[in-house]
């Protein structure tokens, strides 16, 4: 790292003090060569436990959240140019990955991790990179195509908390590695508990450290070899902060009293299980709302399984191939003829042109289906309540037993400073609504809370406040009948 790199970084705004970071690994291969001088850049100890959040106050977290940028002429945030220890190893070979392994266990404290899909380019959400970071090891760029069997990296870190941003995205991929976390920390979901405003990587990174990261290459094609330079510094940076960041996150989280509800949250997230198969996946083609016919659905339902068949086989996003405009294009048309179908939006495309006789042959099969053969409108899941736009129609009293629930749920995220969606996840919210538990006392509510899956800690805050809403629209309405009634004996009499 030169000098002038140095000068550019700074000691960073907000950051706690503590002993530099160590040099990283250097190893042999296609990796860039570097002098090894490591800045010396105060950084927060590795923390312990979320709740005892080791090397933070609750003060110091604080004044981190404020981002002050004392070290910044003018007061703004710093911008985060190169990672400290110079550029990252990319780890391209299995004997490059054993070292790369032996190194992160051998390190201490939670370890960052991040992982890079090309999901606009290829078929599929298989990760292309994952970045990893740890005090006393630096950080590691495995590259999957090189590397696809991470169950020795899995084994070392098993007892070692993960640090990711946004992980229910990239739990999965890592997954498909074979590398699955037992401990986790997933800095949006803290960021979104302590009620910042906005929870991207960037800008928790601004706003708690006083960092700023380039987000230029987030839709980046990851899938090209080699990768550039370029990438692989932008890849590193995404890390480079993330254990400092849920150190300062942990001690807010402490400091606010919800460390019980992050560890909750972070546990749920380690126990989901992968969703199963959509069963009509064709229905979440963007813009099939502007499709009013049972044949434009069938046309919809042909071209979406057309274009998956030939996205697999090519390896590519099916959006490259056709688009969804494209789809609901020809589902409101109904072409008959090749010309009439590519002279439609979306079909002037190369991957449109290059397949233009499948999507004919797509909308041929339609036209000559029956009408028995056409889909109807979607139907909603059979263990669930119906779209809840149509339940002041079906059950008025369902209705305005969600709207007395989503009252209270928003009237308690307010108070906490946390989502509505977090403080009680929004399908939890129109089950009970639409089948309420009878009792609904505070502990039969509770129970049906948490048979929904709401966490422990969202049942405390909602269960007895849900209870009492329900109650009184319950005699609400029951005096209601009770006045009508009087009302129709008092007609009688009269």
């Amino acid at each position: 790292m030169t000098d002038s790199t140095r000068a550019r970084r700074g000691g960073g705004p907000g950051a706690a003090g503590g002993a530099a970071r160590p040099d990283g690994p250097r190893y042999s291969g296609d990796a860039q060569s570097s002098d090894g001088a490591a800045a010396a850049v105060p950084v927060p100890q590795a923390a312990g436990p979320l709740t005892s959040a080791a090397g933070h106050d609750p003060q110091a977290g604080s004044q981190a959240q404020q981002g002050d940028g004392a070290d910044q002429p003018g007061g703004g945030p710093v911008p985060l140019l190169e990672p400290r220890d110079g550029p990252a190893i990319l780890v391209a070979s299995v004997d490059d990955l054993d070292r790369a392994v032996a190194a992160l266990a051998a390190g201490h404290g939670p370890v960052a991790v991040d992982a890079e899909r090309a999901s606009g380019f290829r078929y599929g959400h298989r990760a292309f990179l994952i970045q990893l970071r740890r005090d006393g090891a630096g950080t590691m760029l495995i590259d999957p195509m090189a590397c696809p069997n991470l169950t020795g990296l899995d084994e070392a870190l098993a007892d070692t908390e993960v640090v990711l941003h946004a992980a229910s995205q990239d739990l999965p991929c890592l997954a498909e590695l074979g590398f699955r976390p037992r401990a986790l920390f997933d800095t949006e979901l803290a960021g979104r508990l302590l009620g910042f405003p906005r929870v991207g990587l960037g800008a928790l990174v601004e706003s708690v450290l006083g960092w700023t990261l380039e987000k230029g290459h987030a839709a980046a094609d990851w899938s090209v070899r080699p990768l550039p330079a370029e990438l692989l510094r932008y890849a590193a940076l995404d890390v480079e902060l993330l254990v400092e960041l849920r150190d300062a996150l942990a001690a807010q989280l402490v400091a606010q009293g919800k460390a019980e509800w992050a560890e909750q949250e972070f546990a749920a997230v380690l126990a989901a299980k992968p969703p199963g198969p959509r069963p009509d996946p064709w229905r979440r083609t963007s813009g099939i709302h502007r499709v009013h016919t049972r044949r434009g659905l069938a046309i919809v339902r042909e071209l979406w399984q057309e274009r998956d068949k030939i996205a697999r086989r090519r390896d590519q996003s099916p959006g490259r191939v056709l688009p969804d405009t494209a789809i609901v294009e020809a589902a409101r048309a109904l072409p008959g003829s090749q010309s009439d179908l590519t002279d439609l939006p979306g079909f002037h495309g190369r991957g449109a042109r290059r397949h233009a006789s499948a999507w004919l042959r797509a909308v041929q099969r339609v036209r000559g289906q029956a009408d028995t053969e056409l889909p109807g409108p979607a139907m909603p899941p059979p263990d669930g309540p119906p779209p809840t736009h149509r339940w002041q129609e079906r059950d008025p009293v369902a209705a305005q037993r969600l709207v007395a629930v989503r009252t209270v749920v928003a009237a308690l995220a307010d108070e906490h400073t946390v989502p509505a969606e977090n403080l009680l996840p929004p399908d939890v919210v129109r089950r009970l609504a639409w089948q309420p538990p009878d009792p609904g006392g505070p502990d039969e509510v509770a129970a049906d809370l948490a048979a929904h899956g709401a966490r422990p800690w969202q049942v405390a805050l909602t269960a007895l406040p849900i209870s009492r809403a329900l109650a009184r629209l319950a005699e609400k309405a029951e005096t209601g009948e009770t006045a009508a009634a009087a009302g129709e004996a008092q007609a009688a009499d009269d």
